[in-house]
């Protein structure tokens, strides 16, 4: 299980920088760390950006679904071997 350092409450921050903070975050975390997004709606579209570009280097559990907040643990996978 991936160990959470970080939490992103992404409710207040205007829609289209949502994605750009969250790929930054994504990005600054180690093998085998993640980080817990909130936000307020389900973050599917999301998943399938992580799906597309992100291809078996990320892990995706959801902690809370909704109806108003939505939380998410978003991993990177393990080192390279």
């Amino acid at each position: 299980m991936s160990q959470t350092t970080t939490t992103v409450d992404v409710r207040p921050i205007p829609p289209r920088q949502r994605h750009p903070l969250i790929f930054g975050t994504f990005e600054r975390l180690g093998p085998s760390e993640a980080f817990e997004l909130i936000n307020d709606h389900d973050p599917k579209p999301l998943y399938y950006q992580f799906a597309a570009e992100r291809a078996g280097e990320f892990t995706w559990d959801y902690l809370e679904q909704g109806p108003e907040r939505w939380r998410v643990r978003i991993g990177k996978s393990g080192g390279n071997g």
